[in-house]
């Protein structure tokens, strides 16, 4: 098979980004990304490429020159599926909110959607690749719902997880630690993989794209995601320890990352993680263990998880706190709702549970970031507060509580305490000065990043200090 067309469904986070760096590498290759959502495709088409659906650095950039030439979004699924060779599933794997696994399981009803278009459409044979991340031995089931294509037509499942850090997604892409490719140990199996591998290879070091059974690449990316939120976990709850001994979080991070042995990455303190992957995966892994009788190693993982929430309750109840115990009417200014800088992804983000707590108490809670809109942030907290079964007038209630700003000063004015949320570098060079004149005295900033320095007057609480 001779790859002359990939198709891709879904243009979120994974499959638009990843679609538009191997069209840009591969100029031969017409490249289609599809997906119901008229809206998305639309942006994703929009002459302003500063209303592409997704924020990433350099993403403008490589649309710019690959859209139009090889890479194309639709909303004409079927149409994609039939002209393409390869078909990547880039679509939501949320965690299950109802029946067997609810709270831990991977929702594979957008995976399974997914496999029975292909097999219902397809006419000629396809490989077929997972691109989202999926719980262990996915590929089998997904096997079994092609296998109802009664045409003749012969499919490959291989496993090809995304590694990508949302704010350097195109970095990343471009230079990648590793690319993971798995397959069946069969002869149509093995050329399927050579083809997946002979793409990335236009810009890859082959040395760097590692070739695995399916299985093996499923569990890769879950135990990746789990080790590095495990890192993340230890250190917040290190931190913990560190305001209570008098210790400082940062020294001590600094000492433990120059063990070699150990290293520096993913120890740094902060309100905790959020995001698409750490929490979910980390839930599927448990729920993984769960099945297969490993109640102790399920736990120890579910662990990684509780200290994340405890570590969000942590610092909601440490503003709380050092506001006289009562936030009841008073102004709080979150600055960044994203889960992390340089990204306007802001599922799972701390932002949303610290909001939560305050407008429990009954704050008035005022938000900015600079690329998460106000829509996006009503709806993760209606969200959050539908999956609780709050009324719908607790909802509206709470909503008309939180208010969303595009100016920081204003977000800022008269706050009793401002706290940082995403490490945007922007929060660094504010004129703290002016804006500690502007607050309710005495001024407060709770550093949920410990990214500013300010020594200014104003008092400030950073993590594990």
């Amino acid at each position: 098979m001779n790859v002359t067309s990939i198709c891709c469904i879904g243009a979120g986070y994974v499959g638009g980004p990843t679609m538009a760096v191997i069209a840009l590498k591969c100029p031969n290759i017409k490249v289609t990304v599809v997906d119901i959502n008229k809206q998305r495709i639309a942006a994703w088409n929009d002459a302003d490429l500063d209303k592409l659906p997704i924020y990433e650095p350099g993403l403008k950039e490589v649309v710019a020159e690959a859209r139009g030439r090889n890479l194309f979004f639709s909303t004409d699924v079927e149409k994609a599926i039939e002209e393409s060779q390869m078909i990547f599933m880039a679509v939501n794997t949320p965690t299950k909110t109802y029946g067997e696994g609810k709270g831990f399981a991977a929702d594979l009803t957008f995976v399974e959607k997914c496999a029975r278009q292909i097999a219902e459409v397809a006419t000629s044979d396809k490989i077929v690749i997972e691109k989202s991340t999926l719980p262990v031995r996915t590929a089998e089931k997904i096997k079994e719902v092609l296998s109802v294509n009664t045409k003749g037509v012969h499919f490959e499942v291989l496993s090809n997880p995304e590694f990508l850090a949302e704010g350097t997604a195109i970095h990343d892409l471009f230079k990648s630690d590793r690319v993971l490719v798995g397959g069946d140990d069969s002869k149509t199996g093995k050329a399927a993989v050579a083809e997946l591998v002979s793409i990335y290879s236009n810009w890859i070091p082959k040395e760097k794209i590692l070739t695995t059974n399916v299985w093996s690449s499923e569990l890769s990316k879950l135990a990746s995601n789990a080790m590095l939120a495990q890192r993340i976990s230890s250190i917040n709850s290190l931190s913990a320890l560190c305001e209570k001994s008098g210790a400082d979080i940062e020294e001590v991070s600094k000492a433990i990352g120059m063990d070699s042995r150990i290293g520096s990455k993913f120890l740094k303190a902060s309100v905790g993680f959020g995001g698409s992957c750490f929490q979910k995966d980390i839930l599927n892994l448990v729920y993984l263990c769960k099945h297969y009788g490993l109640e102790e190693v399920a736990e120890y993982w579910h662990q990684v998880v509780k200290i994340n929430d405890y570590q969000k309750n942590r610092f909601a109840k440490k503003i709380i706190t050092g506001l006289n115990g009562t936030v009841n009417q008073k102004k709080v200014t979150l600055l960044g709702w994203s889960f992390k800088k340089d990204t306007n992804d802001s599922r799972e983000s701390a932002a949303i549970y610290v909001a939560d707590a305050l407008l429990e108490e009954g704050a008035e809670v005022h938000v900015f970031d600079p690329m998460v809109k106000e829509a996006r942030i009503h709806q993760d907290l209606t969200a959050l507060w539908e999956a609780r079964n709050d009324s719908k007038k607790e909802i509206e209630t709470k909503l008309k509580r939180c208010t969303v700003h595009k100016e920081h000063n204003v977000a800022l004015e008269s706050s009793f305490a401002a706290a940082i949320l995403t490490e945007w570098d922007e929060f660094k060079f504010y004129d703290w000065d002016s804006i500690a004149d502007k607050m309710i005295k005495p001024g407060k900033v709770y550093d949920g990043r410990n990214v500013l320095e300010l020594n200014k007057n104003i008092n400030q609480y950073y993590i594990g200090k």
